[in-house]
């Protein structure tokens, strides 16, 4: 069966350019117009991509994105954007989107990335992981991505568990933000690594008994991040 993506967009020209190239990759897509429409056929969950531009009449696309990920709706989301703009570049991927690309951009480069996220997104899914990981009270459960702490189950997005994940496999070594930037958001940020911190911030809240002095996540000054067993 072909996959299928939904292209949001309000620009006509936009939407027949990438339409006519995603379809001559070999997939079926759907349109939407504005922001509500688009979370409104989003919703329904029968797309394997999104392609969703951050500027839309309606609801804006951060705003489509962030209303997809509360209802735990985890399609990929690559976000499309005028602004060179660090903020909204960020803002973009901390909301649960999994790329962005800025206009004007190659369809070759939009279609590429499509394969890439969906490539990965399958590579999650059939992953024979171990079934749970423990580390002191927390449990962590990649296949079901769910985790739990004391035995109270945690409400994490799709990228806070997947760096929650990535920490854990690797409890015990440092990691640098570029490295868990590239690994978690599978991106070269070019040097901001807010994104990271943010996300680190998020996790702390879930999962330490007191966030200013955290025993699971340890900053390492200078070098980044490390998952330990408390003491």
């Amino acid at each position: 069966m072909e996959e299928k993506v939904l292209i949001v967009d309000d620009e006509q020209s936009i939407v027949t350019l990438l339409q006519y190239n995603i379809e001559k990759s070999g997939f079926q897509t759907e349109v939407a117009y504005d922001g509500t429409e688009g979370l409104q056929k989003a919703s329904t969950g029968e797309f394997d991509l999104i392609v969703l531009d951050l500027m839309l009449p309606g609801l804006e696309g951060t705003e489509v994105c962030k209303a997809l990920r509360q209802k735990q709706i985890d399609t990929p989301i690559l976000m499309l954007t005028a602004k060179d703009d660090e903020f909204d570049k960020v803002l973009g991927l901390e909301l649960g989107a999994d790329d962005y690309l800025t206009k004007p951009f190659s369809p070759k480069e939009v279609v590429a990335r499509i394969k890439a996220i969906l490539r990965r997104t399958k590579q999650r899914e059939t992953a024979t992981d171990q079934p749970y990981i423990k580390i002191a009270e927390l449990l962590i459960y990649p296949q079901q991505y769910e985790a739990t702490i004391d035995g109270k189950t945690l409400s994490f997005t799709r990228k806070e568990f997947e760096l929650l994940h990535y920490l854990a496999k690797h409890k015990g070594k440092v990691l640098s933000r570029d490295q868990l930037l590239s690994a978690v958001w599978n991106y070269d940020f070019v040097g901001d690594t807010r994104i990271v911190d943010v996300h680190v911030s998020h996790l702390r809240e879930k999962i330490e008994p007191d966030t200013k002095h955290p025993v699971y996540i340890k900053t390492i000054r200078g070098l980044g991040y490390k998952m330990e067993e408390p003491t």
